[in-house]
């Protein structure tokens, strides 16, 4: 654990739903929701229409009924992606350690940038201030030294606001942490926790990490190592490199896990079957996944030896399936990519044979 970085996680605030008021003035100060009508389902909701209860996955009938003023409103894509550039242009003027981990949230590390001369709360204040003042949006900020903490960190004072988690402070905090506020833990698994007595993070401390496994699995352990800083990843940039993949859009949700394997497994296939006429094999397996409410999650692996094969595929994205927790809402896409390529397949298993 290294208390000496500075990571900050920037989340853009009701994006989908703030670039529509933004680019539709009619809109601001309405409660409005992105999509819904046509899948029945609300993918986005205003502030304004948060105070209603009205919350993105939730069905069109049920947000009706709790703000039948809720104004429905197409989602538009392209809209979305130009303020997304240009807030990681912002992010890149202080760094190029910037993880996106989707179209409206990113990871940097400055622990580099100017350390003796601007905190990290500075750094934060100036980047809202430039994402306000350049893309007309307003976006929140968790600062720690960790990324889990500095995730956490930027839900607590939403929107429009920053919050420091010091590490000094990290502990204490984590204490009295809902389980429901650690990331990957989602109404399925808090409910498994709060049968077992497991509300706050001072719980998941009491049982410990062999406790945590034995009645958990492999989300136990990761839970423990959250908690503890033990997990402690680095920021990792999204370099332009070549890939490869495979996706498919579903005509309904998919909700069981074996269905998704099944589907998984036909994707596979078919991207093993380029891979074979590319003569292309990679190092890198990425699984995507667009729930119904289109949140896209993406679960990244990196392997020792180059894959290209069916099996080897499908035993990592297996494993992806399964980290931290299988999906526990329903999905609309999966989609799986070979990135870290070597184009010659081949020559790469043999070079790795000869050492």
């Amino acid at each position: 654990m290294n208390k000496f970085r500075r990571i900050i996680h920037i989340d853009m605030d009701a994006f989908f739903a703030s670039v529509e008021q933004r680019d539709n003035p009619s809109l601001r100060g309405k409660p409005i929701a992105v999509g819904g009508m046509h899948r029945g389902v609300v993918a986005a909701a205003s502030y304004e229409a948060r105070k209603f209860g009205v919350r993105s996955a939730m069905p069109s009938h049920q947000a009706l009924k709790l703000c039948p003023h809720l104004i429905f409103v197409n989602g538009h894509y392209n809209a979305y992606k130009e303020a997304s550039n240009k807030v990681m242009k912002i992010l890149r003027q202080y760094t190029e350690l910037i993880e996106q981990v989707s179209i409206d949230e990113a990871y940097i590390d400055i622990t580099d940038y100017k350390p003796n001369e601007v905190t990290a709360k500075e750094v934060a204040i100036e980047i809202r201030r430039k994402i306000k003042n350049e893309v007309n949006l307003t976006a929140s900020a968790g600062i720690s030294f960790t990324k889990f903490l500095a995730k956490v960190a930027s839900d607590c004072n939403k929107p429009d606001g920053y919050y420091v988690i010091h590490p000094n402070k990290a502990e204490q905090f984590v204490r009295q942490l809902a389980v429901e506020k650690i990331p990957g833990v989602g109404n399925v698994n808090k409910k498994k926790l709060n049968k077992a007595g497991i509300y706050k993070g001072e719980d998941i401390l009491k049982k410990g990490k062999i406790n945590m496994a034995l009645e958990f699995g492999k989300t136990g352990v990761y839970l423990y190592n959250q908690v503890t800083f033990t997990h402690d990843s680095p920021v990792v940039p999204k370099r332009l490199r070549k890939s490869v993949g495979k996706e498919r859009t579903f005509n309904e949700n998919i909700e069981d896990h074996n269905e998704m394997l099944d589907k998984l497994h036909a994707i596979i296939e078919k991207l093993a079957e380029l891979l074979e006429k590319k003569n292309i094999a990679g190092k890198t397996i990425t699984l995507k996944i667009k729930y119904h409410n289109f949140v896209v999650n993406t679960r990244s692996k990196t392997l020792d030896d180059y894959i290209s094969t069916t099996p080897e595929m499908y035993n990592a994205i297996y494993e992806l399936l399964r980290m931290p927790n299988y999906p526990e809402e329903p999905v609309r896409l999966l989609g799986v990519q070979l990135s870290n390529l070597n184009i010659n397949k081949n020559e790469s298993r043999q070079l790795l044979l000869d050492f």
